[in-house]
């Protein structure tokens, strides 16, 4: 019996999610008293897990997994479940990640919880703390099942390191076959991602135009955070769709999440709800995004922005 943790990677690099998975996945195996494994596919250095706890990391390397399918990475981590034992699996909680949790659990016969936030409060019966009602309450859930898949909130249990010696194990995985194929991607580059991101500064239509994001991209390269935009903007054409966050876009779980010319419509709010601490700009002192937010600015965005960049400026350089 084991723990299989899956370390996603982009480019070879690990993301942070991926050390997060591994740091829960040995919290985990210690409370089960048994050891945890982890896998990684088209990874440049496998060992950067051992700071995280990974006692074994399996390491698979092939072409045909460059880029990303379900299909083919749910066969891929069943496979090596099997071969290692593994009763519990854990799995990250990005876009991609939600594809992959649910097919593992079906190869598996497993038992599934997503938007896990919390190591087990109990293992007999296996419990664990999930978001629920988009992130507005939680819910202690029960795996009955003797196979688990978990899929871990992102943001929520945190990076710890936990270095130990660790191995390296080369497995050939079957690759199945993929059922579709990609065309063309395109990747966003010399940029803080949303998904990676500890900070994300948001705009929306307060801003009255794209011409006017210049001061949302250099406060967001102050804070060396992302840039996003609500869902309006993105249909508008004045941002890529790649940034619209909600609960039709991507989610966020940041540290910290400003909202600038945002009144916060609910599914808006719904998915940036698990970020740490929100705060807002905007002109009108009735927007719902008040009621959501950590902090309030009432003011133009105009003024106001400018004004926390040259503050942030001369922070960093005192």
């Amino acid at each position: 019996m084991s723990v299989l943790v899956f370390a996603d990677s982009s480019e070879g690099k690990f993301k942070k999610t991926a050390l997060e998975v591994v740091s829960y996945g040995k919290k985990v195996a210690e409370q089960l008293g048994t050891n945890i494994v982890a896998l990684t596919i088209n990874a440049s250095d496998s060992s950067e897990l051992y700071n995280y706890g990974a006692e074994k990391v399996v390491s698979v390397s092939n072409e045909g997994l460059n880029t990303f399918n379900a299909k083919q990475y749910a066969a891929v981590v069943t496979e090596v479940a099997k071969a290692e034992s593994a009763n519990i699996v854990v799995i990250d909680s990005s876009i991609d990640g939600l594809y992959l949790t649910p097919m593992v659990a079906v190869n598996l016969e497993a038992g599934c919880a997503t938007n896990v936030v919390d190591a087990p409060l109990s293992i007999s019966p296996f419990t664990v703390k999930r978001k629920a009602f988009s992130n507005k309450a939680f819910s202690n859930t029960v795996i009955s099942t003797d196979n688990k898949v978990i899929g871990l909130a992102k943001n929520s249990f945190g990076v710890h390191e936990n270095s130990v010696s660790g191995t390296i194990e080369n497995f050939d995985a079957t690759i199945t076959e993929a059922g579709v194929s990609s065309d063309k991607i395109e990747k966003v580059t010399g940029k803080v991602t949303i998904a990676d991101a500890d900070i994300v500064v948001s705009a929306g239509r307060g801003l009255k135009g794209p011409e006017n994001w210049g001061m949302i991209e250099e406060l967001a390269d102050v804070l060396g955070a992302a840039t996003a935009c609500s869902k309006p903007v993105s249909d508008l054409g004045w941002r890529p769709h790649g940034e619209h966050v909600g609960q039709t876009g991507k989610p966020v779980a940041s540290n910290l999440y400003i909202a600038i010319g945002i009144s916060g419509a609910i599914q808006h709010l719904a998915g940036i709800n698990a970020s740490k601490v929100k705060v807002v700009v905007n002109t009108d002192p009735e927007a719902p995004f008040f009621k959501a937010a950590d902090y309030g600015i009432v003011g133009d965005a105009f003024e106001v922005v400018p004004k926390l960049i040259e503050k942030l400026k001369a922070f960093k350089s005192a």
